[in-house]
């Protein structure tokens, strides 16, 4: 099995944990997928997701400004941002990046 694969089978691993809701298993696999593959977009978001329903904001925020600074039309990620400040009650701070997301495309009416 080449490396390659080994990063895709975590992260497939990691997508079952995460619709199962073991959010922990699937953080756990996802840190390792990003850490062999950073620059994929797709494994750090769903980690970032993993965080935010684990209640480990302020690592779904790291996790999102690194996606929203490399990737700044990745609307998605000004979503998950705006609503990670607002569980942490930082609602002023989570407007503008909510404001980003509905100028993206995404439907900012609805909760995550």
């Amino acid at each position: 099995m080449t490396s390659e694969e080994s990063i895709l089978r975590k992260y497939e691993r990691a997508q079952l944990f995460f619709a199962a809701k073991d959010y922990l298993v699937a953080a756990e696999l996802l840190e390792s997928v990003v850490a062999d593959a950073p620059a994929d977009v797709a494994p750090r978001e769903l980690l970032a997701r993993a965080y935010f329903h684990s209640a480990q904001l302020k690592r779904a925020e790291a996790q999102l400004r690194l996606i929203v600074q490399r990737h700044p039309t990745e609307s998605y990620a000004h979503l998950m941002l705006g609503r990670t400040l607002q569980r942490q009650s930082r609602h002023e701070e989570a407007q503008s990046w909510l404001r980003i997301a509905a100028a993206l495309g995404e439907d900012v009416s609805t909760a995550s």
